[in-house]
């Protein structure tokens, strides 16, 4: 009997040669070890996908944002701390020194709408004819001419006493003289008690700018 004869085998049996027989795996146990490997790894990607979620919904909480994950951006309005409420500086109508001018056919506007602006606390000046840059040329019920600087002073003041009348300005020196300049479209001054109410809104502070900032 052979030394590689197996114990309780006769004769009968014997192995020869050098060589043990090849021992294969049961192919059905490494088809479950595969099977159990995906279910980990869809479970995995399950929870993954359940966390990126949870993200979007809640915006990501503080480490989300710290790594610069995107998300919901909520917009947070702040006022600005260097725009507070503060009123606006213009001169008063007795500051404010007009020239009324009548550019229309019809005689006598010139002093009657002066007479009316002087019981309104206006300086009056020249009253008169417009020069011929201006004569019979204004179409609307006038026109308000003043200096570059008198853009946000003099001739705002007087703009508030006759409504749609235009602003212009040229290159004299004297901010706080102003013309008006009466054109074929006008008819009277806005009434005392609009036109206060229009100066009177003039004055008022200005609302404090606001600011809006995106927090993701």
């Amino acid at each position: 009997m052979s030394m590689l004869t197996p114990p309780g085998m006769g004769g009968k049996y014997r192995i020869t040669g050098d060589k043990y027989p090849r021992m294969r795996r049961s192919r059905g146990r490494s088809r479950i070890v595969l099977a159990v490997v995906a279910s980990v790894v869809a479970v995995g990607l399950i929870g993954w996908g359940t966390l990126q979620l949870i993200d979007v919904f809640t915006g990501g909480g503080d480490k989300a944002s710290a790594a610069g994950a995107t998300g919901d951006c909520r917009t947070k309005t702040s006022a600005s701390p260097g725009a507070s409420a503060s009123p606006k500086i213009l001169p008063k109508p007795g500051q404010v020194t007009v020239n009324v001018l009548n550019a229309t056919p019809r005689s006598g506007l010139a002093k009657q709408t002066a007479d009316e602006l002087k019981k309104r606390g206006f300086a009056i000046g020249d009253v008169g004819n417009a020069t011929k840059a201006y004569d019979k040329k204004v179409k609307g019920p006038g026109l308000l001419l003043g200096a570059k600087a008198a853009t946000d002073a003099a001739l705002p003041v007087l703009g508030t006493q006759l409504a749609g009348a235009e602003l212009k300005t040229d290159t004299r020196a004297k901010p706080a003289e102003v013309d008006l300049i009466i054109g074929t479209a006008f008819k009277q001054l806005t009434t005392k008690a609009d036109a206060d109410k229009a100066l009177a809104a003039l004055t008022k502070p200005s609302p404090a700018s606001a600011t809006s900032k995106k927090h993701c």
